[in-house]
């Protein structure tokens, strides 16, 4: 491996990081109902962050030639990068009640664990 790819991994692997404290962080805040969330900070630096995670995932891809629906363990990567989307999405924003937000936010948080095992594992079922 190149020093160019190994410092790509390193930025993507902080960004994976940064990206679920900060989903964590605002999920909190959002059960609480905390006056934190109206901060400027918190609605810009979750899409920079999520942006140079996903810039650099497409530049990892490219780089070691492995693309989802060549190969099965990105493609399920894929998949669950739109099922947390989603559910951050009903989680954060758009869930109606507390409750359906809880369960979204819960879903969303095993759907991350899920995505990182099978980048751990290289496997769609690393369990």
């Amino acid at each position: 491996m190149s020093l160019s790819y190994l410092a790509i991994k390193h930025v993507h692997l902080t960004c994976v990081g940064l990206s679920g404290s900060l989903f964590l962080l605002r999920g909190f805040w959002k059960i609480r109902d905390s006056a934190m969330l109206q901060q400027r900070w918190v609605k810009i630096l979750p899409h920079i962050v999520d942006t140079v995670l996903l810039g650099s995932a497409i530049a990892l891809a490219w780089w070691s030639g492995q693309y989802p629906f060549q190969q099965n363990w990105l493609t399920a990567k894929l998949l669950a990068l739109l099922v947390y989307i989603a559910f951050g999405t009903l989680a954060l924003k758009r869930g109606k009640t507390p409750a359906i937000r809880m369960a979204a936010f819960i879903a969303a948080i095993l759907t991350f664990i899920y995505i990182i095992s099978v980048a751990l594992s290289r496997q769609p079922i690393p369990f």
